[in-house]
């Protein structure tokens, strides 16, 4: 393998450890995820001070076995790349201390990612991204619309103005009782109720590729509220339908708009709610209807892991970018920093 680009990448932005080595920016050597959702469950969300202090017992059991599964060593591989940004400054840190302390005692070039451009590149691991194309991103801090000419050239032509997609799902979901985390579990209810509170759909002006999901967490938790204030019963599943069809329809709505506005034929969709079943089907209705190819990566890939990491660690390596010992964690990192 001594003409192949092996990189060891490390994720550590939010509540997963995770190393990954990957081949020639494809091909998945080894990809190692620790979660730390039992730990976080019983706070109904992820705290950043627990998520830190798991990210820093587990890291280095996490390289170890990425390396053992992958039947390599630090001497086999080419380059260390880690998430930068955005994310949990202290979860981010831990990573990124990590990789620097490998860069430094293998002499290998050291790698900065950005999260989001990781999850577009997940589906590059299954399917080679054809440009242009557009990403629709949905995940617990990001609702996005990124239109790409080329390989890590990106324009977010749209994003949320209040709450990301998937805080929305956990917010709604306690509301109705359920577990963190949440989103999982609302789709799984959707798929049982009805639509029968016509929770309003947030377009925003017109031609807008924008977001707001916070108006609409409003309408169910009020609704809820007034029911319960004339005690009228509720049924969790027709709550979970009726919101989860309105976050779907605007979610599709603008993402095959903003495919035929921008002459693209493939939509990507990345990030841990690109799991979610309903959205799943309706994208696939949509796209097919409108002559567009989608592409949606295994749920193991969608939600945070190396792998990602470690694709679009290949491309950055291949034009030559990396970072010195001064690397530090950018909680707010902007992808269009990235454009090559």
């Amino acid at each position: 393998m001594t003409n192949d680009v092996l990189i060891l990448a490390i994720e550590s932005s939010c509540d997963e450890t995770s190393v990954s080595v990957i081949k020639n920016g494809t091909d998945i050597v080894s990809n190692e995820v620790l979660s730390q959702i039992d730990s976080h469950k019983r706070f109904g969300g992820v705290v950043p001070e627990v998520a830190s202090r798991h990210h820093v017992e587990g890291i280095t059991t996490t390289i170890d076995a990425a390396l053992e599964n992958a039947a390599l060593t630090m001497e086999d591989i080419t380059a260390v790349a880690v998430t930068e940004g955005p994310g949990l400054i202290g979860a981010l840190l831990v990573g990124i201390n990590a990789a620097k302390a490998l860069a430094y005692a293998y002499d290998k070039p050291l790698i900065p990612v950005h999260h989001i451009a990781g999850h577009i590149y997940a589906n590059h691991l299954e399917r080679p991204l054809t440009f242009p194309l557009m990403a629709l991103i949905v995940s617990g801090g990001h609702t996005e619309l990124i239109h790409m000419k080329d390989h890590l050239d990106f324009e977010v032509i749209g994003e949320t103005r209040d709450d990301a997609v998937g805080e929305a799902y956990d917010k709604v979901a306690r509301t109705i009782g359920l577990s963190y985390p949440g989103g999982p579990q609302v789709d799984q209810l959707a798929a049982e109720g009805k639509d029968v509170y016509d929770f309003p759909r947030v377009w925003l002006e017109k031609d807008s590729y924008d977001f707001s999901f916070s108006g609409l967490k409003s309408a169910v938790i009020n609704k809820l509220h007034n029911l319960r204030q004339k005690n009228e019963e509720i049924e969790p599943a027709n709550v979970a339908t009726s919101f989860q069809n309105s976050v779907v329809e605007v979610l599709v709505g603008k993402a095959v708009q903003a495919c035929k506005d921008y002459d693209v034929n493939q939509l990507i969709v990345a990030g841990g709610v690109a799991s979610n079943k309903g959205l799943r089907q309706a994208l696939n209705d949509a796209c097919d209807e409108a002559g567009i190819t989608l592409s949606i990566p295994n749920p193991k890939l969608c939600t945070d892991n190396a792998a990602m990491i470690g694709a679009v660690a290949y491309y950055l390596y291949q034009a030559g970018v990396t970072a010195d010992m001064t690397l530090n964690g950018n909680s707010g990192m902007d992808i269009e920093m990235m454009n090559q």
